[in-house]
């Protein structure tokens, strides 16, 4: 992934603080009398200082799905923040998280996916186990203040739940697994820990973190964005939000499928969902930015981190139900096929929101009130402001 640029703390502005107080105003509003965000909450380089502060370097962010490191020394990298950071499966199976530099001078030290037996760095060829203690330290045996054993790799918190990934630079976070029970409940009945990613790639449009976030969860833009590809198969009537009290660490909906839809029912060969939820998915967003659509033969994701108020980086993956991969002949076709037909879809989504943020700059602009289709981005409003008003 690219680099950010680095947001230090400092004191909100008395703009930004204006800011913080409308937003503080509009989350306490009702869904039926509330409005989408002010542009400046996605225009305002403090809002985005103060996200980076108590969202971003505090919370769980998803790095991707843990089959994607099946094996010993299997690793994947990740930004948080400033914070570049390596994932990697460990000789036990556990998956562990470093800081991805070096000790010695701060060199990055993985790019990308890949395996290895060990990590070398490749600036002074520092080389560190997997399991992050340093092994090797060339032509050290003259500095007095030298000691290997303290030059271990700085661990990163990590966490998996139901077959992803999680990671925070927060030192005492609470439980993932913990604040997701509610959603567990939701999902459990998928299995989802058993599909099978077949595409992960990472991506940068221009456009704000938010306004990405806000697009995927809602279906009130699937008829008109999506008319050429998902759009006719999602009658968004049949969207259904929980009756529970709306949970701080995420939100969902449920919406059904066509029979006719080219994807998204139950395979034949899947026994373990029954009745509606044959063609039944579930799309939850995790706060900040995890979001997936979770069907009964596939699923598909986003992960997403602000590179500025006008980029956002994008982690995108595709993972099929083991049934469909195994029935399948030709998986390969299968795989091309409906990335393919995803990636379209993705297309349609980086249009509507490069132009949101297009709109969102212009002089001319203001938010419009929320459809009861809407419901989850008043939510994220109510979500944001708790954040930011911390401070």
């Amino acid at each position: 992934m690219a680099s950010t640029t680095a947001h230090t703390r400092k004191n909100p502005t008395a703009h930004t603080r204006k800011n913080l107080e409308n937003l503080k105003r509009l989350a306490a509003k009702p869904l039926d009398r509330a409005t989408a965000m002010e542009p400046a909450m996605y225009t305002d380089e403090g809002i985005l200082d103060l996200e980076y502060q108590n969202i971003f370097r505090k919370g769980w962010l998803c790095a991707g799905r843990a089959e994607s490191i099946p094996t010993q020394g299997d690793y994947l990298t990740y930004e948080i923040a400033d914070q570049p950071v390596v994932i990697i499966r460990q000789k036990d199976g556990s998956i562990k998280a470093f800081a991805n530099v070096c000790r010695h001078r701060m060199m990055r030290l993985l790019e990308g996916r890949g395996r290895a037996r060990r990590i070398m760095c490749p600036y002074h060829a520092w080389t560190y186990h997997m399991d992050g203690r340093l092994i090797g330290a060339p032509h050290m045996q003259e500095t007095k203040c030298f000691e290997r054993s303290k030059f271990n790799l700085f661990e990163v918190k990590c966490e998996t739940w139901l077959g992803w990934i999680y990671v925070t630079l927060n030192k005492r976070p609470r439980s993932l697994k913990r604040q997701l029970a509610e959603l567990t409940e939701v999902v459990a009945p998928y299995q989802m820990e058993n599909y099978v990613e077949v595409a992960m790639e990472d991506h940068v449009w221009n456009t704000n973190w938010k306004q990405l976030t806000e697009n995927f969860m809602e279906g009130y833009h699937l008829p008109v964005a999506h008319a050429a590809t998902v759009g006719g198969f999602f009658p968004v009537e049949d969207t259904r939000f929980s009756e529970k009290k709306p949970n701080p660490a995420f939100t969902y909906q449920t919406f059904s499928k066509t029979e006719d839809a080219p994807v998204g029912t139950a395979h034949p060969d899947n026994k373990h969902l029954k009745g509606d939820a044959r063609h039944t998915s579930v799309l939850p967003t995790i706060f900040p930015s995890h979001m997936m659509t979770l069907a009964p033969d596939h699923l598909w994701y986003l992960s997403l981190h602000p590179k500025g108020i006008d980029q956002v980086r994008i982690r995108y993956g595709i993972a099929f139900a083991p049934e469909v991969l195994e029935a399948t002949k030709d998986k390969e076709a299968l795989i091309r096929e409906t990335k393919d037909f995803l990636d379209r879809v993705n297309e349609e989504d980086r249009f509507v929101t490069e132009g949101i943020w297009q709109g969102a700059v212009a002089p001319l602009s203001e938010p419009g009130p929320l459809s009861w289709l809407e419901r989850e981005n008043h939510e994220f409003t109510q979500y944001i402001s708790r954040m930011l008003n911390r401070s």
